[in-house]
């Protein structure tokens, strides 16, 4: 970075963003196969929270590239500068005061560890959708397996890319067994045990 960069604190910060807001800010990072439900269960709990009063924003993943990340394929390099857009971007939202969820594969422990180091020891809740593979094949919602498995997509993670599990995430989820009004209950209750939300 240049020396003549330099960072401007100003006089509103995180800490009385969260005040007013009346709730911490965190980023909930959901992990996982595509089909796994991330989409649907990170939108299915921004509405309770939303519900509920709080603020929040939700990052998804094809929505993302549709504009800040629009210029990015899908090789590895392009999947880990994905991932350090969103996480800046996510850090800018806590630091907003905000309940950040995002839903990415984000297949790399690397690139999810360094989101996480970018803000707060307490402020990074990996959320790791523990679907097996073949329930989201055969899910398939947008058909993106038939089209990897017919060899007309390429580097499509569980195919002919790798997703590494989670080393120890915060919360494990499997949509294979638990509902989505069971799935928002168990980070729901997550977050009001650390006194995230009240």
């Amino acid at each position: 970075m240049d020396e003549n960069i330099v960072w401007h604190q100003h006089g509103v910060d995180k800490q009385k963003r969260q005040q007013q807001n009346g709730h911490k800010s965190c980023i909930l990072w959901f992990t996982g196969f595509s089909g796994s439900g991330k989409s649907t269960i990170a939108g299915a709990l921004e509405a309770r929270l939303f519900e509920l009063g709080h603020h929040t924003y939700l990052l998804d993943g094809d929505n993302v590239r549709h504009g800040l990340c629009g210029d990015l394929g899908f090789s590895d390099a392009d999947r880990k500068e994905n991932i350090r857009r969103v996480g800046e971007t996510a850090k800018l939202m806590v630091d907003a005061g905000l309940i950040v969820l995002t839903a990415f594969i984000s297949p790399f422990q690397e690139e999810r560890d360094m989101v996480r180091n970018l803000v707060g020891e307490s402020e990074f809740i990996e959320v790791y959708l523990d679907t097996p593979l073949a329930t989201c094949e055969q899910r398939d919602p947008k058909g993106l397996y038939k089209k990897a498995r017919a060899g007309e997509i390429a580097h499509f993670t569980g195919i002919d890319s790798d997703y590494e599990v989670p080393t120890n995430p915060e919360l494990s989820i499997n949509t294979s067994t638990q509902d989505i009004d069971s799935c928002v209950a168990q980070l729901i209750d997550y977050l009001r045990g650390k006194n995230i939300i009240g």
